[in-house]
C-alpha cells in the first residue's frame, strides 16, 4: 500500500498518465492484414490496440504477430497480408483497465509486465493508453518533489 502523501502526489499528475484515444494509432478487428502492416510499419510502435466497430478493445498487434504469418520454412509470403483480417492475428488476451475500478497500485503491478495498458470507460469504449513511461516520469517527479513538499530531510 501506498503510503498517503506518496499517493497524494501521484495522483496529483496520474490526469496526465492517459494518453488520449485520439493520438493514438490503432487498427480494426475487421481490417485486412496488409493495412495493419503498413500502419505499424509507419507509426513504429511495437504493438498497438485493436477495436471493434463499437470502439471496444477487442485485441493487440504486434508487427511480429503479422510477420509471423508471412514467414514459411522456404520464403516469404506476403500475399498472406491480403488474405488474413486483424481478428486472425491479433493477441486476445491481454491486461486492460478502467480508471474509476482500478487503484494506482493495481495499475502499477500491470505495468510491471506490460509497456501499457489500454484504458476502457464502464461499457469497455476505448478511451487512451496508460503508459509504463508515464507512470515513470510520475515516479520522479514523487522522487523529485517529496522533501519540499512535505518538508522531509533525509537523514545523514
Amino acid at each position: 500500500m501506498f503510503s498517503p502523501s506518496i499517493k497524494h502526489l501521484i495522483e496529483e499528475k496520474s490526469g496526465s498518465f492517459l494518453i488520449p484515444a485520439s493520438r493514438i494509432a490503432f487498427v480494426q478487428d475487421d481490417n485486412p492484414l496488409y493495412h495493419a502492416f503498413l500502419i505499424l510499419t509507419k507509426v513504429r510502435y511495437a504493438k498497438i490496440p485493436v477495436l471493434d466497430k463499437q470502439k471496444r478493445v477487442v485485441g493487440l498487434l504486434s508487427l511480429a504477430m503479422i510477420t509471423d504469418k508471412m514467414l514459411t520454412n522456404e520464403a516469404i509470403n506476403p500475399e498472406v497480408l491480403n488474405e488474413l483480417k486483424v481478428r486472425d492475428v491479433m493477441q486476445t488476451k491481454f491486461a486492460k483497465i478502467n480508471f474509476v475500478e482500478t487503484t494506482l497500485e493495481a495499475q502499477l503491478h500491470l505495468l510491471i509486465d506490460n509497456a501499457f495498458l489500454p484504458v476502457v470507460d464502464d461499457k469497455g469504449v476505448f478511451q487512451g493508453l496508460l503508459t509504463r513511461r508515464e507512470w515513470i516520469k510520475a515516479f520522479n517527479y514523487v522522487t523529485h518533489t517529496f522533501e519540499d513538499k512535505y518538508e522531509v530531510k533525509a537523514k545523514k
